[in-house]
């Protein structure tokens, strides 16, 4: 095989992946633009049935369904099970945005809307941007990478303002405590206001109605800007047809050349 051959196949390659890439936007944006407010909920997918928090889940998911939310999990066990199952007894959509995984993950079967993703960022996409709040109960590593992620478009304004809520005091607890004295006593990388942006609580219904106050003070969340005055702000303060906030441009293309 010559060299030339086979940059051409890797550039095949490459422009069929795109392809499937956007197919999964496509799919997730059709579906998800009908779901209407939601609440994103991660969680371990290694917490048994067994586990309170588990029942804490089903709890929570029962009462925002009650309160008009959809609920949205990654659609596995554990804490996206507990979520899934509570909503969709309560009468309220249950979705599961399920990922395709070297070592098999089982949709639990509380689903009532699916959709299967291969790529991980995109299914993190839909996560946020059709979510007014997003819970994490006690997780891993994926769990932590939906808070942090969330805490990032919040913090630089990336994203539309987001309720962000962990649930379980001793567990979130220890991480709170270490960012405060870490991050910003200590190293002084945050700001005192970016610890302000999540809320920690045991307790399910000020979890919920914190959500539900929250979405009442934003329900252009929900949506796109419809007005001309929103149409019109300031470029930062817009909201772009993907679901981000535009953003400032930047200006390094303008700065002074170095003496060559």
């Amino acid at each position: 095989m010559s060299d030339g051959e086979f940059t051409y196949r890797t550039a095949a390659e490459e422009t069929w992946r795109i392809f499937r890439i956007m197919a999964e936007f496509v799919e997730g944006i059709d579906v998800m633009s009908h779901v209407g407010p939601a609440v994103s909920i991660f969680g371990s997918s290694r917490i048994t049935a067994t586990d309170p928090y588990y029942d804490v889940a089903e709890r929570c998911a029962r009462r925002l369904v009650e309160c008009g939310f959809a609920v949205i999990t990654g659609g596995g066990p554990g804490i996206m099970e507990g979520a899934n199952k509570g909503a969709v007894e309560a009468g309220g959509k249950s979705v599961g945005l399920n990922i395709a995984l070297p070592v098999e993950q089982e949709p639990n079967r509380y689903q009532n809307i699916a959709l299967d993703f291969h790529y991980f960022f995109v299914r993190k996409v839909m996560f946020v941007k059709y979510a007014v709040a997003t819970i994490c109960f006690p997780g891993g590593f994926g769990t932590l990478d939906e808070f942090f992620e969330s805490m990032t478009l919040v913090q630089t304004r990336k994203s539309p303002p987001l309720k962000i809520i962990l649930i379980g005091s001793e567990f979130w607890g220890p991480l709170a405590a270490w960012m405060r004295a870490t991050l910003l006593e200590r190293h002084h990388v945050v700001s005192p206001e970016d610890l302000d942006l999540f809320m920690i609580t045991d307790d399910v219904d000020a979890a919920v109605n914190s959500i539900c106050t929250f979405y009442e003070q934003n329900r252009a969340i929900a949506g796109q800007p419809s007005t001309a005055d929103e149409l019109m702000r300031h470029p930062p303060e817009r909201v772009t047809a993907e679901g981000t906030i535009y953003g400032i441009p930047s200006t390094w293309k303008n700065r002074p050349r170095d003496p060559e």
